[in-house]
């Protein structure tokens, strides 16, 4: 029997000669990896007041008459108000659709659309978190298609459970205004949403989705409650070591034939590697102060709003793997689990803290593909954010234990849950979460170790209690 250290090597080298190009001496064939990659992101402004920028944004978009997208939460907020004061001044029609469900559903999805079919919107603005934005995405591409009334809503959804056809008609401008820090969804073209009859995540994903421009306004994020911006940020933070501990994207299989078929998620590379580490570094100092210091710490809030689009360019062009992939299962099949400071009536388990949640334990497993990249990202978060260099005399063997002893001490610092249990889960659900982990592998295939049902299944066991 091979130890559990050495399965993992040689699945690894099993991983890498799959994605090596093999080619026949006598016929030349193959399948081949990439060779090159795309970086590709909206407009982004930033900065204290920027959204009364928007009225001329529209204007200069030649919009005049918007579907405007927000939650009921949001809608009452003073912050909103000053949203609207804009348009008005602007004489910029409006339409307000406020039916987001937090986590969205295909269904709330459908709702939005139907929404947005119904009027002649010239463009589309989006003021909340993810979930709005997502959800406004998702809506302004079924209703600028020119064959809308023909068009399934399966159509451009992720494969397997959609049919993953690209967007080949333009959408009309989009204007993301976050208000949480954390998807980074004003720069990427993906919008996820529950699939209710398999209870589990999945999305769309197109590069023509991404918003034409983020405005990012650090006041929007100062009256975040406190496990909002506790969980967001924890999506930062795997966005972060996701997007950099990713597959190489000259590993990835297999080449495009087209570039319209590179997909959105293309694995790390040398630019999306920055941007990644920077935005780690700033969780590693800010977030703990972010969620401690609610509405006094301006300077956490903001820098977490500017990790968190950072983030969102990382991986929104390198991609996650496996604590997302793994994550949709844990959110789509939750019982009666309700995170505080969210809405209540109905269970439901925040993104971020369904990622997060088996961080300690992918990482531990991933390690041994890419040590070094593990070691730097261990001595970020052991530093607050100084050093990338504290670890990496250490043996490489010991870089996933290392890693994960890190983010343990981490997370409990910030008081998240202790594993799955505490979230409901046993280890009789861990067939069901696996299950709903096979059909991601737009994201899981990004993930630089070769992996198997059976180490998922290990790995959910494994993050069943945390501490």
């Amino acid at each position: 029997m091979l130890s559990a250290v050495s399965r993992t090597r040689v699945l690894s080298l099993l991983g890498a000669i799959e994605r090596t190009n093999q080619c026949c001496p006598s016929h030349g064939g193959g399948l081949k990896s990439d060779y090159a990659f795309e970086m590709a992101c909206s407009t982004i402004r930033f900065g204290p007041g920027v959204i009364a920028e928007l009225g001329h944004d529209l204007k200069n978009l030649n919009c005049s008459n918007i579907a405007l997208f927000t939650d009921e939460r949001i809608r009452k907020l003073k912050s909103f108000e000053n949203v609207l004061r804009v348009l008005e001044t602007k004489k910029i029609k409006y339409n307000i659709f406020d039916k987001i469900r937090v986590e969205p559903t295909d269904t709330s999805f459908k709702e939005a659309i139907h929404f947005a079919c119904q009027g002649q919107y010239d463009g589309y603005v989006a003021v909340g978190g993810g979930s709005v934005m997502d959800t406004c995405k998702a809506a302004n591409l079924f209703a600028s298609s020119p064959d809308k009334e023909s068009t399934d809503f399966l159509d451009y959804v992720n494969p397997p459970i959609g049919k993953g056809l690209p967007v080949r008609h333009a959408l009309k401008p989009c204007i993301a205004v976050p208000t949480t820090a954390g998807t980074g969804s004003e720069t990427t073209g993906v919008a996820i949403f529950d699939f209710e009859e398999l209870h589990a995540k999945t999305g769309i994903a197109h590069r023509s989705m991404r918003p034409t421009l983020g405005l990012i306004d650090p006041n929007f994020v100062q009256s975040m409650p406190s496990r909002v911006a506790a969980n967001s940020g924890f999506d930062v933070l795997c966005h972060a070591i996701e997007s950099y501990t990713a597959i190489p994207y000259n590993q990835r299989t297999p080449r495009p034939t087209d570039p319209i078929e590179r997909p959105t998620y293309q694995g790390s590379n040398p630019i999306s590697d920055i941007w990644s580490i920077q935005a780690l570094r700033s969780v590693a100092k800010y977030l703990k102060r972010s969620i401690e210091n609610q509405h006094d710490d301006h300077e956490a809030r903001t820098q977490m709003h500017l990790a968190s689009t950072m983030a969102g360019i990382g991986f929104g062009n390198a991609g996650v793997h496996l604590c997302h992939g793994m994550s949709y299962g844990i959110s789509g099949n939750v019982r009666s689990y309700h995170a505080k400071d969210y809405p209540k009536d109905h269970p439901i388990i925040p993104h971020g803290l369904s990622v997060v949640m088996t961080s300690p334990a992918v990482f531990e497993f991933t390690a041994h593909a890419c040590p070094e990249r593990h070691l730097e990202v261990a001595s970020i978060l052991a530093t607050g954010g100084q050093s990338k260099s504290k670890f990496l005399n250490h043996p490489h063997k010991d870089a996933g234990k290392i890693l994960a002893d890190i983010l343990r001490q981490f997370l409990h610092g910030v008081n998240v849950d202790d594993g799955l249990k505490a979230l409901g889960y046993t280890t009789s659900d861990i067939p069901a979460l696996v299950k709903a982990t096979i059909p991601q592998k737009r994201v899981t295939k990004l993930a630089p170790l070769t992996h198997t049902e059976e180490d998922l299944a290990r790995l959910f066991e494994n993050s069943m209690k945390l501490y």
